[in-house]
């Protein structure tokens, strides 16, 4: 067993703390969707300081701070960062009371170490001090990632891919997203971050569905689906624009026995909505 303490050295342990994020206190997501998504969000879930003492950074100087990894369950928490610790003064609880400073220490690992806890830990022993830590929770290394995790599927309404995603995705066959993208049709949206203009297209007649048609889009030798706007694109400004400024969303879905017409007047029901033929990347 490789421990915590072993793998995570600290040059201050006695200033150090170690906080298990699960969830925002006031319900509004999980520690680890935050640190996927929503940096500002992640940072404040550390940042919080309460009336209780037990709750709160004490005299530590820095912090290793976790998001519960909850697609492999309550036991395991993923690395979230090291960070320096100050007071807000004058003191705040029940508030913003801590700034915290991101901190090189470890930065390799975030969102690729994961670790696991003995026994799964209750709402008030989330945060230990890094002394501690070993003997009274038992964390060890479970798993390093070859990359950053991209998490389980969010649901159709909620993808939002840049390329590079898409590329691990496709190539890794990440389950949950290989079945819920191979299960439907649809019609989806491809945004240009650099300019905001849209493309939108379907996978009506893909015998593998969402899951096929992206696949096209994501390998580095096609990159554009064999969609003649798109290739026109990267005729012109190569294919590193694509790769550094697309992104791919889910507009509609629906059941793979859906008729292929069906879904194509959908298509151009959202090409009209989007207007994406006169200020998009749609050509007809």
């Amino acid at each position: 067993m490789i421990t915590f303490t072993d793998f995570l050295p600290v040059p201050e342990p006695q200033l150090t703390k170690v906080k298990f994020n699960m969830r925002a206190g006031d319900g509004s997501g999980e520690a680890w969707d935050f640190l996927m998504d929503d940096h500002e969000h992640w940072i404040n879930l550390s940042r919080w300081r309460t009336k209780q003492t037990n709750n709160n950074m004490g005299n530590a100087r820095f912090l290793l701070a976790f998001a519960q990894y909850y697609p492999y369950g309550p036991q395991y928490f993923i690395f979230g960062g090291a960070f320096e610790v100050s007071e807000i003064k004058p003191d705040r609880y029940d508030d913003l009371g801590y700034d915290l400073i991101p901190l090189p220490l470890h930065e390799d690992y975030i969102k690729r170490l994961i670790i696991k806890l003995e026994t799964p830990i209750g709402r008030s022993p989330y945060l230990r001090h890094y002394a501690g830590v070993q003997a009274s929770l038992n964390p060890e290394v479970y798993e390093l990632a070859p990359d950053t995790k991209l998490g389980t599927f969010p649901g159709y309404q909620n993808v939002r891919l840049r390329h590079h995603e898409l590329q691990r995705i496709i190539a890794n066959d990440e389950p949950s997203w290989k079945d819920a993208l191979s299960s439907v049709k649809g019609v989806y949206v491809i945004t240009d971050l650099s300019n905001g203009r849209l493309y939108v297209g379907s996978a009506s007649g893909e015998a593998n569905g969402l899951w096929q048609r992206w696949s096209g889009y994501a390998h580095l030798k096609n990159l554009t689906g064999g969609n003649v706007e798109l290739e026109q694109l990267r005729a012109g400004l190569g294919d590193s624009h694509i790769i550094g400024n697309f992104q791919y969303s889910i507009l509609e879905i629906f059941d793979p026995k859906t008729r292929a017409d069906t879904i194509l007047k959908r298509e151009s029901f959202w090409k009209l909505a989007l207007d994406s033929r006169t200020h998009g990347m749609n050509l007809n």
